[in-house]
């Protein structure tokens, strides 16, 4: 039996942060891995969901689109009762659903949107259209505060090839003159005995040097710093310290990451918590 010990815990969350993301059935990314990282990191977790994917470590099995008006309402309907400090989107398939998500979000005056370009799944599947991508890249990252694309997401977006360190901050500017107001791209993707996310503003480039760990269980990991960094902003931590502390987060994820799974298994959310048991 297990018994936790209510009383004695009186933790509040310190933060709301509103979730628009697609669903992965094997809880290592989208909404679940976004929930879980949120909730471990002590906020308050809300969500509107894009799509239901049959997933799980070895691939992706089948899409299913929720309708844009649905997608919508659940935005609207979500911030009418309780109003997020902060919004991190994740999947977002078609051009329809960016069209909605942005006219959800107008009048909201919510700053720190955090937008994670969700195209190509961890085993190569794509997850977003054309016509999608070049919205996203036309409208959509001038409305966000903060965009986290990976390596194959940056390429995409801004037509180039990314070999090194150069190449990364050479494609963030390119995003900055597009209209990004501030670009973290993640470096896992290049080949090297560490890993280098950078950080470019408008006036300035920061970059972030983690070990490698060698393991295939790092399922989810995009979805994870996108929603750790907002959540950090969300409790009034500066943009470049959220970044540092989302990837310290997902760093320690990845070097306890329980083994799941017989494909790309996920990351340890759980490193944060520290709970009393006792079993009988």
């Amino acid at each position: 039996m297990y018994e936790y010990n209510f009383k004695k815990n009186k933790v509040k969350p310190n933060s709301k942060v509103l979730i628009i993301a697609g669903s992965d059935s094997s809880g290592g990314a989208g909404i679940q891995a976004d929930i879980k990282t949120v909730t471990t990191l002590g906020s308050y977790a809300m969500t509107a969901i894009t799509a239901i994917t049959a997933q799980n470590t070895t691939g992706v099995q089948s899409i299913f689109p929720i309708p844009p008006k649905e997608i919508f309402n659940q935005i609207i309907f979500t911030i009418k009762d309780i109003k997020p400090n902060a919004i991190k989107i994740g999947m977002l398939h078609s051009n329809k659903v960016i069209e909605s998500v942005i006219r959800s979000l107008k009048g909201s005056n919510i700053k720190n949107i955090v937008l994670d370009p969700v195209m190509v799944a961890k085993g190569g599947t794509k997850l977003i259209d054309d016509k999608a991508i070049k919205l996203l890249r036309d409208k959509l990252i001038k409305r966000v505060i903060l965009i986290t694309p990976n390596i194959p997401e940056a390429e995409i977006l801004t037509n180039t090839s990314i070999r090194s360190k150069e190449d990364m901050i050479f494609a963030a500017h390119k995003l900055i003159e597009i209209g990004a107001n501030n670009v973290l791209i993640k470096g896992g993707h290049l080949k090297s005995k560490i890993v280098q996310d950078i950080f470019v503003s408008k006036s300035d480039i920061k970059i972030f040097t983690n070990k490698r760990y060698k393991t295939k269980n790092t399922h989810g990991t995009g979805c994870t710093l996108s929603s750790a960094i907002t959540t950090f902003l969300s409790c009034g931590k500066p943009i470049k310290k959220s970044c540092e502390l989302g990837i310290n987060y997902v760093s320690s994820g990845i070097r306890t990451n329980p083994k799941y799974g017989k494909g790309h298994g996920p990351i340890n959310h759980l490193h944060t918590i520290n709970i009393e048991r006792k079993f009988k």
